[in-house]
C-alpha cells in the first residue's frame, strides 16, 4: 500500500535516483566528510591527547597554538585547548542531535495529526503552532533557560520544545496533500484504522521533507546551544561546550584571540556542514528532479 516501498526494492536503495543525485552534490558530500571527521575527532581525540580537558598547568597559561604538546594552545587556567574543544564538541553535538530528534518527533506528531484530521482538530493544532511562531524562539529559549537548571539534558529539552514548529508546518502541508491520494483512499476502503493510515501509509511518503528539516534542525540546535551558553544561561563550566568556551574567551579577544577563534571555527564548520547536507538532501529528495 505504501508508495515508497513500491518504488524500489529495499535491498537496492543505493541505486535509487535520490542517492545518485545526492552523491553528485559535492557540497553535501563535503559536509558529510567534515561532520564524520568532527564526530570521530570528538569521540576518539580526547584519548589520544597528552592532557585531559580538566588538567590545569598554571605555568602554561595562555600558551599560543603549537606550543609543545598543546597543539591548539591553552586557556587562562593552563588547560589544553584541544582537549577542551573536543570534549566541548561531544556536548554540543550531542545536544544538537538529541534536540533534533526530540523536536522532529514532536513536530511530526503534531503535523501528521493536524494534516490528516483537519477540521477543528487541525485548526486548533496549527493555531497553536502559529502562537509559538509569533514569539522569537531565542526569547523563549532564554526565558526557559533562565528559569530552569541549565544542564545538558535540560538545554536539549528547551531547544527541542522551542524548535518543533517549523517541522510541524512542513509535515502538516505534506500530509494534507497526501491524504486524498489513491493509496490512502484504498486504505480507507479496506477498513484500515486511522492510526495505521497516518503512520504506516502517509508518514513514510512524507519522510523526504522531514529528513531535510531534521538535518537543518541539527545546525540550528548547535547554534542555539552556543548562543545561550555564550550568554551564560546554557552549559555551565567546568563542563565545556563550544558556547561557554566563547563566553570565557570574550575578555581575551585582544591578548589571546585563539581562545575565541578555535571554538568559533568549530561551530562554523559544524553548522555549515549540516546546512550543506540539508541542501543536498533537499535536491536529492525533490521529486521534481526525477527526470534528471
Amino acid at each position: 500500500m505504501t508508495v515508497i516501498a513500491a518504488n524500489l526494492p529495499p535491498s537496492r536503495w543505493w541505486q535509487s535516483r535520490a542517492v545518485n543525485r545526492f552523491t553528485r552534490h559535492r557540497l553535501a558530500l563535503a559536509g558529510i566528510a567534515m561532520i564524520s571527521l568532527l564526530v570521530l575527532a570528538c569521540v576518539v581525540g580526547p584519548y589520544a591527547l597528552p592532557y585531559d580537558s580538566l588538567h590545569i598547568d598554571l605555568r602554561a597559561r595562555f600558551a599560543p597554538p603549537l606550543t609543545g604538546q598543546h597543539y591548539l594552545g591553552t586557556d587562562p587556567l593552563g588547560r589544553d585547548l584541544a582537549a577542551r574543544l573536543l570534549m566541548a564538541g561531544r556536548v554540543s553535538l550531542l545536544v544538537g542531535f538529541s534536540a533534533m530528534l526530540l523536536s522532529t518527533l514532536i513536530g511530526t506528531l503534531v503535523g501528521v495529526t493536524a494534516g490528516y484530521r483537519g477540521g477543528w482538530v487541525g485548526a486548533a493544532l496549527m493555531r497553536m503552532v502559529d502562537g509559538f511562531l509569533s514569539y522569537p524562539s531565542i526569547f523563549l529559549v532564554l526565558a526557559l533557560a533562565a528559569v530552569l537548571r541549565p544542564s545538558p539534558v535540560m538545554i536539549t529539552v528547551i531547544i527541542a520544545v522551542t524548535s518543533w514548529m517549523e517541522t510541524a508546518r512542513i509535515v502538516e502541508a505534506e500530509v494534507r496533500s497526501l491524504r486524498e491520494r489513491e493509496f490512502v483512499q484504498a486504505a480507507r476502503m479496506v477498513g484500515l484504522s486511522r492510526r495505521h493510515i497516518m503512520f504506516r501509509e502517509i508518514l513514510p511518503n512524507a519522510m523526504g521533507p522531514i529528513i531535510v528539516a531534521a538535518s537543518l534542525a541539527v545546525a540550528r540546535a548547535i547554534l542555539l546551544e552556543a548562543y545561550i551558553s555564550f550568554l551564560g544561561y546554557g552549559i555551565q563550566p567546568p563542563l565545556p561546550s563550544w558556547g561557554n568556551m566563547l563566553n570565557g574567551a570574550q575578555q581575551y579577544l585582544a591578548s589571546a584571540p585563539w581562545l575565541a577563534i578555535i571554538p568559533g571555527a568549530a561551530i562554523t564548520i559544524a553548522v555549515t556542514s549540516f546546512n550543506f547536507i540539508g541542501d543536498g538532501l533537499r535536491d536529492a529528495l525533490d521529486v521534481r528532479n526525477d527526470h534528471i
